[in-house]
């Protein structure tokens, strides 16, 4: 059983590089639907894609001013902090080693990066440290691969009761709004000299210098 009035720890990793509005309204929507405390994690260096443009300073700095305002979504920093590529499971390994055995721990992945699991290293390991939550677009199913199906169909969970009512191990799919917004496209829209108001947070747009590494890249 989870710890007792301990609400569960989602976690949602990425490089937020940078953080736009699409990013905070799937994190907010999570911990509403998951009665959660949902933690945004930076990447040092995501072994899956390219290192991010803006350093680790300019993209924490991003997030906090994303973040004010409200306490139910924070910033974790772990993996901005640990040398090397981040693995999530290194990351779930050391946050499970913190709260315990017995609290609820969440891993919010897209339905995606959910797909491409089996490419992740000890990927077998996460469903012993945490549940994991696809978030979806409602009515929307994706493929999986006969090995990932094997793995994840038994595990399957039909509300978000079943995750608080254990600390790891089960597969939720979670429908969420998208916003069609990606950072791909703020960082062309702010290579090209334009304004990407609406979104990304409206604080970030008051730092120029925050946004200043995108402007100079070449997308």
């Amino acid at each position: 059983m989870p710890t007792a009035n301990k609400k569960p720890i989602a976690l949602l990793g990425g490089t937020f590089d940078p953080v736009h509005n699409g990013h905070l309204r799937v994190a907010w929507e999570a911990a509403e639907a998951l009665d959660a405390e949902v933690r945004l994690m930076p990447a040092h260096e995501p072994p899956h894609r390219p290192a991010p443009i803006a350093g680790a300073r300019a993209r924490v700095r991003m997030l906090e001013l994303a973040l004010r305002g409200q306490s139910r979504l924070t910033l974790d920093t772990r993996e901005l902090d640990r040398a090397g590529a981040s693995y999530t499971v290194d990351t779930l390994r050391g946050l499970r080693a913190e709260i315990g055995n017995d609290r609820a721990l969440i891993l919010l992945v897209g339905a995606d990066a959910f797909g491409g699991l089996p490419t992740w290293r000890e990927w077998h390991a996460l469903f012993d440290l945490a549940h994991i939550a696809m978030l979806t677009r409602p009515g929307r199913t994706e493929p999986w691969s006969s090995e990932l199906d094997a793995e994840a169909a038994p595990r399957r969970a039909d509300s978000p009761r079943e995750l608080r009512d254990s600390p790891h191990g089960k597969v939720l799919s979670l429908p969420v709004t998208p916003l069609d917004i990606s950072a791909s496209a703020v960082r062309a829209l702010l290579a090209a000299g334009r304004e990407p108001r609406w979104l990304i947070p409206g604080a970030l747009l008051a730092d120029p210098s925050l946004l200043a590494a995108y402007r100079n890249a070449k997308v």
